[in-house]
């Protein structure tokens, strides 16, 4: 299983991340500009990743101001995970670690990491924007 992630420190208590995060309605501002075709209820999302697949997850597992993980909920490429984990550092600062799992072999290792890689410090990076604004 390969593990792609991005941590960011944002400057919220865990409630108010959690709550943002919870919500896959919120996602789409997380997203960069190659993802299109956005539509979310707040437990499922679909969208379309430009150049490599479409996509539809939805929330599989959620522990209060802890832990989201998303699941496709449609047959993908490969075996796939999104997870955030919160955690309270205390004086209003959480830190949220984004990560995607997926059980690649390795010609499709050498073709997703990086994009992977690039979309989840995106999101990190875009979250704590959001949340600071």
């Amino acid at each position: 299983m390969t593990i792609i992630e991005s941590k960011v420190l944002i400057n919220k208590p865990i409630n108010e991340v959690f709550e943002f995060l919870s919500d896959l309605n919120n996602h789409q501002q997380l997203m960069p500009e190659n993802i299109y075709n956005w539509s979310s209820t707040k437990e499922e999302a679909r969208f379309t990743i430009q150049n490599m697949a479409k996509l539809a997850i939805k929330i599989s597992s959620i522990t209060e101001n802890k832990e989201i993980i998303a699941s496709p909920t449609e047959e993908v490429p490969f075996s796939l995970e999104l997870k955030w984990t919160l955690n309270d550092h205390g004086n209003g600062q959480t830190e949220a670690v984004h990560a995607i799992s997926a059980d690649l072999n390795m010609m499709m290792k050498m073709i997703v990491v990086g994009p992977l890689q690039k979309l989840v410090d995106h999101q990190t990076n875009a979250l704590k924007t959001i949340l600071s604004a």
